[in-house]
């Protein structure tokens, strides 16, 4: 008996590669809670979590309003606009995560304290204000800017292909209906944008979650940080790098998959 083109290519489009993923994160959630050295290290790394997830949700959702920011001035009618937003795009692009992490924390920071305090001299000579150090600006909120500022770029370039990717049709439309260009862009081209949008700044959010491993290099207690610590200090170097990769492994996938369900929402939403 023949099978349906249907039935097969449902059945060979069935996500084998996620159950063999889920079977194995199963098995070794299982190990490691039965292993004394293994519920060990993973109880100590998995403190960092709560500073992952702050990193990783406060850094994007400040990336997304600037890269908006930056993108909107790419498209404005200004040329000194577009001109600054396609500098700041190609030169943040152009330097490595970690360089503009070190750039931020020991550079960055430093020379915004002393503008901060040239800038209120004044009160502080009027004892209104105390002066700012280095030292009152943590390390945490030193990394979450330079990945904010790192990650802008690219979502600013997402923002405005998605934006771009709207008819010009239903924007003039929008016009002629008298619709202000604030109203055109929430109305008209937000919500269609946001379908083309969606799948890269995913994408974006799920890279930052790896990244944001990045912030151990300045002692910021994360996933990777509490791993390192734990490491140096017992010499179990494979028990605890594997528990880190699993977390992250965990977290991704999930994340993953939870973007691939509302992007098929999404399609069916509009019939596709």
């Amino acid at each position: 008996m023949q099978v349906p083109p249907t039935a097969s290519r449902t059945k060979a489009d069935f996500p084998w590669w996620l159950a063999v993923a889920a079977a194995i994160a199963v098995a070794v959630a299982v190990f490691v809670a039965t292993n004394d050295l293994y519920a060990q290290v993973f109880s100590t790394v998995i403190q960092g979590l709560g500073i992952t997830i702050f990193v990783t949700l406060v850094g994007f959702s400040l990336a997304s309003t600037l890269g908006l920011l930056v993108a909107l001035m790419g498209l404005s009618g200004s040329i000194w606009l577009r001109q600054i937003s396609r500098f700041y795009v190609e030169v943040i692009r152009g330097v490595p995560i970690l360089v503009l992490l070190f750039w931020i924390a020991f550079v960055g920071a430093p020379a915004f304290v002393a503008g901060w305090n040239a800038l209120t001299a004044s009160l502080q000579d009027a004892g209104l204000l105390k002066p700012l150090h280095v030292r009152d600006v943590s390390l945490l909120w030193r990394a979450i800017m330079a990945l904010t500022i790192g990650y802008s770029a690219f979502i600013a370039e997402v923002f405005r292909a998605g934006i771009q990717s709207v008819e010009a049709g239903q924007i003039e439309a929008a016009k002629a209906l008298g619709l202000s260009r604030f109203q055109r862009f929430r109305l008209i081209v937000l919500p269609q944008a946001i379908r083309t949008i969606l799948p890269p700044l995913g994408n974006d959010f799920v890279a930052m979650v790896k990244d944001s491993s990045l912030v151990s290099v300045l002692g910021v207690a994360d996933i990777t940080q509490m791993g390192k610590v734990y490491a140096t200090g017992s010499f179990r170097f494979f028990e605890t790098y594997a528990i880190v990769a699993y977390i992250y492994l965990v977290l991704t996938l999930s994340l993953s998959l939870a973007l691939r369900a509302l992007e098929r929402r999404m399609r069916k939403g509009r019939g596709v």
